[in-house]
Parts: structure tokens; C-alpha cells; sequence
């Protein structure tokens, strides 16, 4: 029979001084290359209670299962441990205890050193909320009809009353408006007794004719860029300069080639400061 090696009294067995729990192994590796906590929280950038609650396997300490394996693995990189192994040890073992019974985490981040700080998610929060509120003041300032204040400071002056005794000149014969939309656009048109002929969006491409009946009929619009008028098929000047609300434009027929008629006049007269050439003297 063989001998069995003689075990000195009070001597602890070669098997039972080996590390057996995540930290054990954890903090064994650490002085075994003479490293303190406060070295691994500073390579690690975990705080050092919590490398304790690692080494001491109270993973109840610990905000949730997802940081429980988290720090164990940072710190097995730390100390040049297998992290996978170690991960899945405390796992295991986290699984066990009060924290696994207690709580159910759906997700494990990779390394909780490389987590965004607080001040850059709060920060990051800050830009998407101005960005969106933003786009959504845009979006209003788009399609809300204009203000009484602008209505005021845009609407043109009224033409005075026609003096008495003067006739009115006969009447033209009647020939279609159209407005079309080349962009989305809101107006309003209404008659001189303040019926709405037309009040709302027109989207790109939508069509109106103004009804041949309508008495004096006036726009309201904040976008006059982003409508075509023709008057019998053929284009008219523009309503107003871009991006400038108008009010209370007319907009009959008789209107419109009346302003049709000014804009030429404008263009064929002399420049200012250019001499006319004088008549040719009668023989």
C-alpha cells in the first residue's frame, strides 16, 4: 500500500487556498501583481466601492445585473484575467443571490467605463429638443395666415372716391382668373361684400377660377411668390415681392390687366436723367 504524504498539523491543503468565486480570483490577481483597488478604479474608472462589492461577490451592492458583469469583466482586463470566463462566473453566481431573484435586466452593457457621462446625454438631449422645436416653430410660422398687425402694415392705401359727375368707363368684357399654386400656399379671397371665394392651403399644383360673378373681389396671402395668375390664359405681373404679405390686392380681371398695363408702362419709360429727343420742327 502506498504512503500517504504526511500533512503538517495545522497546514491548509494545497486545493483549499485556491480562490474559488469570481472575486476571490479577482482580488487574487490584483496582489498578485501588487496592485491596490485604487489602481484598478483608476484603469478601470470604476469606483472603488464597487470594486469592493466585485471582490466580495455582494452583488446586491451593485446597481443591476447588466454592472454586476460589467465590472467584473472591466476588472478582468485590469488584472490580465480571462473576462469571459470570469463574466460568466459571476453570472452564475448573480443569478443565485438576492439581486438575480429580485430584479430582470434586458440588456448587459460591454464595458460600463465606456458609458456616455451624464453631461453629454443631457446634452446631447438639449440639441434634439431645440433642433425639433425649431422645425416645428418653421413649420407654424409656414402656414399660419398672417396678423392683423401684418395685414395693417402691408395693405395699400384705398383708392379715393370717384368725384361726382365723372362717368365710369364702360365695362370690359369679362375674361377668367385662374390662380394656380407652384407651391404650397395660404390664401384668402373674398368679395366686396366680404364673401370668402377662397380661404385655406392650396397644395402645389391645385387650381383655383375665380367665379365670374365675384364683385370686386381682394387677396390676402403671406407667400404671393408661390402663385401663377393668368387672366384669359395669358400670365400677369406677380401680386407682390416674395415673402411679403399682401392684403386686400384686387384681383378682377380688369384689375390685374390694369396692373398688368402699369408694370409695362414702367419698363418703357425713359430712365431717369436720360434726355428725350425733341420734336422735329415743323417745314
Amino acid at each position: 500500500m502506498a504512503e500517504e504524504p504526511e500533512v503538517e498539523p495545522g497546514a491548509t491543503p494545497v486545493e483549499e487556498t485556491q480562490p474559488s468565486t469570481p472575486g476571490a480570483k479577482l482580488r487574487a490577481a490584483r496582489e498578485a501583481q501588487g496592485l491596490s483597488l485604487q489602481d484598478v478604479a483608476t484603469r478601470t474608472r470604476i469606483a472603488q466601492r464597487q470594486l469592493e462589492a466585485v471582490e466580495r461577490d455582494d452583488y446586491g451592492a451593485l446597481p443591476g445585473i447588466p454592472y454586476a458583469v460589467g465590472f467584473a469583466r472591466a476588472y478582468a482586463r485590469a488584472v490580465d484575467l480571462d473576462e469571459v470566463v470570469i463574466a460568466a462566473e459571476v453570472r452564475e453566481a448573480v443569478h443565485g443571490s438576492d439581486l438575480g431573484a429580485n430584479r430582470y435586466e434586458a440588456f448587459e452593457p460591454a464595458d460600463p467605463a465606456r458609458v456616455p457621462s451624464r453631461t453629454l446625454a443631457w446634452t446631447l438631449a438639449a440639441i434634439v429638443l431645440l433642433l425639433v422645436g425649431g422645425y416645428i416653430i418653421w413649420r407654424t410660422q409656414l402656414f399660419t395666415p398672417p396678423t392683423s398687425e401684418e395685414i395693417a402694415a402691408q395693405a395699400p392705401a384705398r383708392p379715393a372716391a370717384r368725384p361726382a359727375g365723372v362717368t365710369a368707363p364702360a365695362a370690359p368684357v369679362p375674361q377668367t382668373v385662374v390662380f394656380t399654386a407652384v407651391d404650397d400656399v395660404w390664401l384668402r379671397i373674398v368679395d366686396e361684400a366680404g364673401e370668402r371665394l377662397k380661404d385655406g392651403t392650396m397644395k402645389k399644383g391645385e387650381r383655383f377660377t375665380l367665379p365670374a360673378g365675384a364683385r370686386n373681389p381682394t387677396i390676402l396671402t403671406g407667400r404671393p411668390q408661390a402663385l401663377s395668375v393668368t387672366v384669359g390664359g395669358k400670365l400677369v405681373a406677380p401680386l407682390g415681392e416674395a415673402d411679403r404679405t399682401i392684403a386686400d390686392v384686387p384681383v378682377s380681371a380688369e384689375a390685374l390687366l390694369a396692373r398688368g398695363a402699369a408694370a409695362g408702362g414702367a419698363q418703357a419709360a425713359p430712365a431717369a436723367g436720360q434726355a428725350t429727343p425733341a420734336p422735329a420742327p415743323a417745314n
